[in-house]
């Protein structure tokens, strides 16, 4: 009775089992079916989209190589045929080698100057698209991508567009734009599976689909907004956009008219805010209806099979206990061994994978993985050939994958793998395959070892060789030319030319030096100075011979040297001679002649002085006549107009009035003649001396324009009436700049004998100019300034700076010049 039971309770047990069993498994059958179903869905979206943004990104270094050449930039800024027809061919080039639908060049107004398609009937030359986005964001030096419909060839594209610069202007002066063709977009929404995918707009546009039926319908209703935006910019032409016939009820679910219902997948598009790809998969398989005809089928068949199993149990309990135990020592054991393998396989610091016959990867390493850039969710179930170049794909799909199935191993095999960021990885592949209890292949595994870092020494080292060549074969050509340059140069130039050794021994010396001294260059090289020149000439030479070894530096001097009863003047400039270590090796001459030069300046100097004092002269006889006979005359006037009005206050007033009136211009009249007379030559300079007309002169500058001008002096001896002349009137020239240009708030003149020297400065605190280096001053007086020092032979130097003042600095060796005293 108990066995009875117990038997019965195994039926039971194995019934309840069952039905238990055959719940679990429909239900995980209908999971899985689902998990699997959202799984590819989302797996088929993630692809497309990163296929699709493969795909616009595939014109961006070409476009911005386009902008970059020289004839489109010389096209947009002269616009002359020969301009245009250079750029013509480089943009026929560009389109014929990337194989895109046209390439076309516009200018800042969005007029299409040059175009690949200008002989074509619908050729973008002389069209303007400066309403287009792409066009206004190029303007803005923002490279754009742009999805359109072309509204001249009425052919749907995607614009790459790039600013073309020019170093003459801040500002673009043009856009080069690529237009691609939808085909090889449509090939990557054509996938064959039946899926419907859509390339969306933000407005709702449906751009491009896998079924041509969708294209440029919307999916909703379109507001008035949307449709006033859509008809301005023309991207999707001139309308109407009619709805698709998709309803959305939920987020992830969509509906046609026939109320078929789809699962929908969305992704976004990178670098298009508002675009999406979306997967739309058909969603009409019943569960429940596939699995009822099953259960109608097998009803009669369960309670036999129930009662069998019920009186099997208590046969094979036993057994199979004894089965149990025994396989899952097995499988414990096998699990430790597979995890021991896994462990290794994935751990190992080495590329591995294994594929199916079908050339899918069912395994791939940590490194491996890590090393591309992808998980191994991203990697298992693709063709290994997906990770690949083209030119490898090709080699293994044609040559290697055959070979490898048909002996069963592969040895150092030369791939180029393409990691996530796209950079490329060179390997060397060895693989052995694996063969079940049929002898057939069922999967692989593969060794892969990179040599990225050799492939790219080798070519390296192969182009670093060919530029060697190229380059010696170049620096041949130029040590020929520099030399036939240098022989000429040594050979014709009027310049003396002479290299020696560190002991003063002649190396080498050019023609101008054998014609110069009379003495051929066979008989100067190897020796020094001594043994050809007189002493003093040998002494003058060496001594700046020996400065340029000391301070290893290059300096130049004029060299006064009397030859054969002359007197020369040379402007020679000597320089060190290193070699390859540093170390100086000798010293190098280039004397140039510059005796009638000096004499022409000292000419010109004494000319200079002559006419600045002729101009003096000049100024002091118009000032006598101005002070001695203009004085007088307006003195008389001044008195007899106080007369007057003194006689005429009580009997006419106005005449009175009048003759007051007359009394004061001419007091204003002998002030103005009164400072002509100081501006033309000052008497206090000649009776005062240089100190006491400066004082004047800074409290005249502060009367006149208001100006606070300040005077600082040291105690100094009276100079030379030429020197204090000179000085006078460079510190009036300097403050009549302060007073016309410079817009000041005060100035300052100091005058000081420093270390030999007196020095006169002229500051203020306005708006200052640029001085560039080395320029000579022609502006704001300053030429009269430098002439008038360097004719007492002094230097003259200016410090401005915008917005920063400005400083006159007069510096003149005062010993020459002090005046001796009078008996």
């Amino acid at each position: 009775m108990r066995l009875k039971t117990t038997l019965f309770l195994l039926a039971l047990l194995a019934f309840i089992s069952s039905l238990i069993g055959v719940y679990i498994h429909y239900t995980s059958l209908q999971a899985n079916f689902l998990a699997k179903a959202r799984e590819e869905g989302e797996s088929k979206a993630e692809a497309m989209r990163i296929r699709l943004s493969a795909f616009l990104s595939e014109q961006l270094k070409p476009v911005s190589a386009l902008a970059g050449m020289e004839q489109l930039e010389d096209a947009l800024i002269f616009k002359s045929d020969g301009k245009l027809k250079a750029a013509n061919r480089v943009l026929d080039h560009f389109n014929s080698a990337l194989g895109v639908d046209v390439c076309y060049l516009m200018d800042s107004n969005g007029d299409t100057v040059a175009s690949s398609n200008r002989f074509d009937a619908d050729s973008f030359v002389g069209q303007n698209f400066k309403f287009r986005p792409y066009f206004q964001y190029a303007m803005r030096s923002v490279p754009r991508t742009y999805l359109a419909l072309g509204t001249t060839s009425l052919k749907r594209g995607v614009y790459f567009s790039y600013p073309v610069h020019s170093d003459k202007r801040l500002e673009p002066v043009g856009v080069v734009v690529i237009k691609d063709r939808m085909e090889k977009l449509e090939e990557l929404l054509s996938t064959g599976t039946g899926e419907l995918i859509f390339l969306t707009a933000p407005s709702g546009i449906i751009f491009a689909s896998s079924s041509p039926q969708y294209i440029f319908t919307s999916e909703g209703k379109i507001t008035p907004e949307v449709q006033r935006e859509l008809s301005e910019t023309r991207q999707f032409g001139e309308g109407p956009w009619e709805w698709s016939g998709l309803s959305y009820p939920e987020p992830n679910t969509a509906y046609d008219r026939l109320g078929k219902k789809y699962l929908v997948y969305r992704r976004g598009v990178e670098r298009f805010p508002g675009w999406s790809i979306q997967v739309l998969v058909e969603s009409d398989y019943d569960y429940l209806n596939y699995l009822k005809p099953l259960y109608s089928e097998n009803r009669p068949l369960v309670l036999p099979l129930i009662l069998l199993i019920c009186v099997s149990v208590g046969i094979l309990y036993r057994r199979a206990s004894m089965e149990v135990l025994q396989r899952r020592n097995a499988e414990a054991a096998l699990r430790h061994n597979e995890e021991r393998f896994r462990t290794l396989y994935n751990q190992t610091p080495a590329m591995l994978h294994s594929i199916d016959p079908s050339g899918r990867l069912v395994r791939v390493s940590d490194y491996w993985s890590e090393l591309l850039g992808y998980s191994r969710e991203e990697v298992v179930g693709r063709n290994l050939t997906d990770f690949m170049s083209d030119e490898s794909r090709e080699h293994a799909i044609n040559v290697v994958l055959p070979n490898f199935l048909r002996d069963g191993f592969a040895k150092e095999i030369e791939y180029t793998f393409i990691k996530k960021n796209g950079e490329p990885i060179d390997v060397l592949l060895s693989a052995i395959t694996e063969r079940d209890d049929e002898g057939k292949i069922f999967r692989s595994i593969a060794v892969l070892v990179d040599v990225t870092e050799r492939k790219r020494a080798e070519r390296g080292l192969q182009q670093a060789r060919k530029m060697l060549e190229n380059y010696s074969r170049d620096l041949e050509r130029q040590v020929r030319e520099r030399t036939l340059e240098i022989t000429n140069i040594l050979k014709y130039t009027p310049a003396v030319v002479s290299l020696k050794d560190r002991e003063g021994r002649y190396l080498l010396v050019n023609s101008r030096f054998s014609e110069m001294f009379k003495i051929g260059s066979d008989k100067v090289r190897g020796h020094s100075d001594e043994e050809i020149f007189p002493p003093d000439v040998a002494t003058l030479l060496s001594g700046h011979d020996r400065r340029v070894l000391e301070a290893r530096e290059p300096f130049s001097v004029e060299e006064r040297m009397e030859w054969e009863g002359a007197v020369r003047v040379y402007l020679t400039v000597k320089f060190p001679l290193f070699d390859e270590d540093g170390v100086v090796t000798g010293v190098g001459s280039i004397s140039t002649d510059v005796t009638a030069l000096k004499e022409a300046q000292e000419e010109l100097r004494r000319l200079s002085s002559r006419v600045l004092e002729g101009q003096e002269r000049e100024r002091a006889a118009v000032a006598r006549e101005l002070h001695d006979e203009l004085g007088q005359v307006l003195t008389a006037l001044k008195m007899d107009a106080v007369w007057l009005a003194e006689r005429l206050k009580d009997g006419d007033e106005r005449a009175a009035d009048h003759a007051h009136k007359m009394s004061e211009n001419i007091d204003r009249t002998i002030d103005e003649v009164r400072g002509m007379v100081m501006n033309l030559r000052p008497g206090v300079l000649d009776d005062l001396g240089l100190i006491a007309a400066l004082e004047w002169l800074s409290d005249e500058v502060e009367r006149r324009t208001g100006i606070p001008c300040t005077f600082r002096h040291s105690e100094l001896p009276r100079l030379g009436t030429v020197a204090e002349t000179a000085i006078y009137r460079i510190a009036q020239e300097a403050l009549t700049n302060v007073a016309r240009h410079s817009g000041a708030a005060r100035a300052e003149v100091a005058l000081k004998r420093e270390a030999g020297n007196l020095i006169l400065t002229v500051y203020d605190d306005g708006e200052g100019f640029d001085v560039e280096p080395g320029k000579p001053f022609e502006s704001h007086g300053l030429s009269g300034i430098r002439e008038r020092a360097e004719l007492i032979g002094g230097s003259v130097e200016i410090t401005s700076v915008s917005y920063g003042g400005t400083r006159v600095k007069f510096t003149l060796p005062i010993d020459a010049h002090i005046r001796e005293p009078e008996n």
